[in-house]
């Protein structure tokens, strides 16, 4: 197979040029701590570059870059952490987009990893993108992170992916397939498969930055409504949005019979409660000041981007 052609994160004009910046800065490191497609199982190591450098908006990693920044930080020792919750996002996109799962053909504006690859070639690059991210979470390249600080980013990572994070929260919208949700039952669900994630990038940039536990506790709650208000966006989009904008099949959830903010609540419903919280997310990190003002940007971005 010919090498993977490059399909380099589009910059978007919903977001300033420090995000663009740092964009830029998160594909840079990426592209670094991802092996060769001319090493060996290069069938592997080409599926996993597909999947990582194949496009996305880079939220979680400039989620890490603008929590650390709110607190006057920012080092190399960032981009470990930007990486690791980069590549966590790809493996859970690579499984998601399974046959078994959500069964979709098309990611990012081009074809899904198991329809370039195969499904055993797919499984296999969201498992290494997965063992991945923690090496390079836990390699010690001789940054200012201490060791137990950095065990809990560690921690942090591992509870965003697993049974009380991402995959509980896949398992949950399994068996909510046909099923009529509370609304508290729906949030609860997408506070784990994509909250989860979200509020650990965040407080892996804040752990990296050396912040104490009240700024823990603000940037969770910021990051707790950011990634809520992700989803509801999502969901907003799935109705109105057009598949050659978002890069994805638009309409699938009502297809699949899937509960949504917008099915539960109502299209006004779910704008009203998008707009709270986004106002939840800024009221969260309005001590920080102006150094908090890539994360409030992040915060506009998620509620109300065009993909």
């Amino acid at each position: 197979m010919p090498p993977t052609p490059p399909n380099p994160s589009i910059p978007s004009p919903e977001l300033g040029p420090a995000l663009q910046a740092l964009i830029a800065r998160a594909d840079s490191a990426l592209d670094a701590v991802l092996p060769g497609e001319d090493q060996p199982p290069q069938a592997l190591h080409r599926a996993m570059r597909y999947a990582v450098l194949g496009g996305g908006k880079r939220l979680r990693p400039l989620l890490v870059y603008a929590a650390a920044r709110a607190l006057g930080h920012d080092g190399p020792a960032l981009d470990a952490s930007a990486c690791a919750v980069e590549l966590i996002h790809a493996y859970s996109l690579v499984h998601d987009d399974l046959p078994a799962m959500d069964d979709d053909a098309m990611r990012r504006g081009r074809p899904t990893c198991h329809i370039v690859f195969g499904e055993a070639m797919a499984i296999l690059a969201g498992d290494a993108l997965q063992a991945l991210a923690f090496e390079v979470l836990a390699r010690d390249d001789g940054d200012s992170i201490d060791p137990a600080r950095r065990a809990a980013m560690l921690l942090a990572l591992g509870r965003a992916c697993g049974a009380d994070g991402m995959a509980g929260g896949q398992a949950l919208d399994l068996a909510a397939v046909g099923q009529r949700l509370t609304l508290a039952e729906l949030e609860r669900m997408h506070t784990l498969k994509t909250g989860a994630l979200i509020r650990a990038s965040v407080r892996l940039g804040a752990l990296a930055a050396g912040a104490g536990e009240a700024a823990l506790a603000a940037l969770d709650r910021y990051a707790a409504a950011v990634g809520l208000a992700f989803q509801v966006r999502d969901d907003i989009l799935d109705v109105e949005g057009d598949s050659a904008v978002l890069g994805k099949t638009a309409g699938k959830d009502a297809a699949a019979d899937k509960p949504t903010f917008s099915s539960i609540i109502g299209l006004d419903a779910s704008r009203t409660r998008l707009a709270d919280l986004t106002d939840e997310a800024l009221a969260a990190i309005a001590p920080f000041g102006a150094q908090a003002e890539l994360l409030r940007e992040l915060a506009l971005y998620a509620a109300h981007r065009a993909r």
